[in-house]
């Protein structure tokens, strides 16, 4: 017999007797993991779905001081992700940060648990303005935790010397605007967010289902579509802030984060952003209670946690967010607090809008419109 073959005789004898030992420490292994991967059995753990780094980390270790307790977070990129995760299944969270047409389908599903107010004294920290919304009357499911606005980020230097106008949507859709920077301006990639603007610039609702009004608007895409570099939802904060990009359709933090980056890394110009005169998407994004979480009482601990100021304004100075929390005005910078992209006046506040949903026969409809838009 060769050594590699007496080796392998000895190797099963002891395998043999060590098999039911083995067998017992596998099995005991797999029931443990088990019970650790089902979200609160025996655990005091909260499990949150929210957006990628829509919290600070300084507030999860205080929070996670606070109540004793361990966050653990799924992330989703936008809201379709989120439902389509939560329509193929995804169960055991106690808390989501959906925005506020996300909600309506969210409410219509029966998918969420009604608050209880009685345990969020802090709610009285929120701004009126930003309560009692179209989709959840008398804030039944939902508490405010953030909201950005949908507005126009751009080289301060370039867009000045090429005397363009940073107060109005025509400089993405109008081609005598367009021509002096083509190749150098991006638009979001979302069917709702670009045809708000241009519902906005034709003088209608960010919410006219007219399916008139959708084809002007399309027709107004169509037209400024070869002068735009691309449809783009995230690279347009790196692309801003290195000076490729002149001009972009995004998000007010995305802003925010493009500046901070062009600052830091000492380019040779500024990035400004600005809300357009005729009006923008406000999108408020709420902490809500998934009815098939099963640590109501975390996530009731955690949003009355997140009401107060400190802990409200850690997000927005990191993130540039907006902030519904009149609490956290006193500690958040003042370069942030001061600047009206971030924080609308009254009269700004007017002029914005946030997204409703759309009936299955609308989304089809916008659907098929906005594939014509991509193939012209």
């Amino acid at each position: 017999m060769s050594i590699r073959a007496s080796a392998r005789t000895h190797l099963g004898a002891i395998l043999l007797f060590l098999l039911p030992a083995l067998i017992l420490f596998t099995t005991g292994c797999a029931r443990q993991d088990e019970s650790e991967a089902v979200p609160g059995r025996g655990e005091n753990v909260l499990h949150l779905f929210n957006w990628n780094n829509y919290i600070a980390p300084e507030t999860v270790r205080h929070f996670e001081k606070f109540c004793n307790c361990k966050l653990s977070q799924d992330y989703y990129s936008d809201n379709e992700e989120m439902l389509a995760k939560l329509a193929a299944g995804a169960t055991g969270y106690d808390l989501i940060v959906p925005t506020g047409n996300a909600m309506d389908t969210l409410i219509r599903q029966g998918a969420l648990r009604p608050l209880d107010k009685s345990l969020l004294p802090n709610l009285r920290n929120i701004n009126p303005a930003y309560l009692e919304t179209v989709f959840d009357p008398g804030n039944k499911y939902s508490v405010p935790y953030a909201y950005t606005l949908t507005l126009l980020g751009f080289n301060e230097e370039k867009i000045r010397e090429l005397e363009l106008p940073t107060d109005t949507w025509a400089i993405i859709f109008e081609p005598k605007y367009l021509k002096k920077i083509k190749g150098r301006v991006t638009v979001l990639d979302s069917q709702r967010e670009l045809m708000a603007a241009a519902l906005k610039y034709l003088g209608y609702s960010v919410n006219d289902t007219d399916e008139e009004h959708w084809k002007q608007a399309a027709e107004l895409i169509v037209r400024a579509k070869p002068y735009w570099a691309a449809f783009s939802n995230t690279s347009y904060i790196k692309e801003l802030a290195v000076g490729n990009l002149w001009l972009a359709h995004g998000y007010s933090n995305d802003m925010f984060q493009a500046a901070l980056d062009a600052k830091k890394t000492g380019r040779g110009f500024t990035i400004g952003y600005s809300t357009p005169r005729e009006g923008a998407v406000l999108a408020l994004d709420s902490m809500v209670l998934q009815r098939s979480g099963n640590r109501p009482d975390l996530a009731h601990q955690f949003i009355n946690f997140m009401l107060e100021g400190r802990n409200s304004a850690e997000l927005t100075n990191l993130i540039g967010s907006g902030n519904p929390n009149m609490d956290a005005m006193q500690y958040i910078r003042p370069e942030i607090a001061n600047n009206k992209a971030i924080f609308p006046d009254p009269e700004l506040l007017a002029r914005l809008e946030m997204l409703r949903d759309l009936d299955r026969k609308q989304r089809r409809s916008l659907s098929r419109l906005w594939t014509e838009i991509k193939l012209r």
